[in-house]
């Protein structure tokens, strides 16, 4: 088995939580939680998609004006 660390629970809330030792930081803001085997399993996200980072922009409610759009002339090859 890998790194092993005695760590204390503690109450947040109504949650219970574990502070996670600097040895043991994950990269980002977010994680994956898990229970295998009675195991607890607490995993790095993976980054999240483009689709799913322009879902969580504002909608721009302001108005632009109109763009040309000439149609494309022939192409010499």
């Amino acid at each position: 088995m890998g790194q092993e660390r005695h760590v204390k629970l503690f109450k947040n809330g109504r949650s219970q939580a574990v502070r996670i030792p600097r040895e043991f930081e994950l990269p980002g803001e977010d994680a994956i939680m898990r229970k295998e085997d009675g195991r607890l399993i607490i995993e790095s996200a993976p980054p999240k998609s483009l689709l799913a980072v322009l879902a969580t922009l504002p909608v721009i409610e302001e108005d632009f004006a109109p763009a040309d759009d000439p149609v494309p002339g022939p192409v010499d090859l």
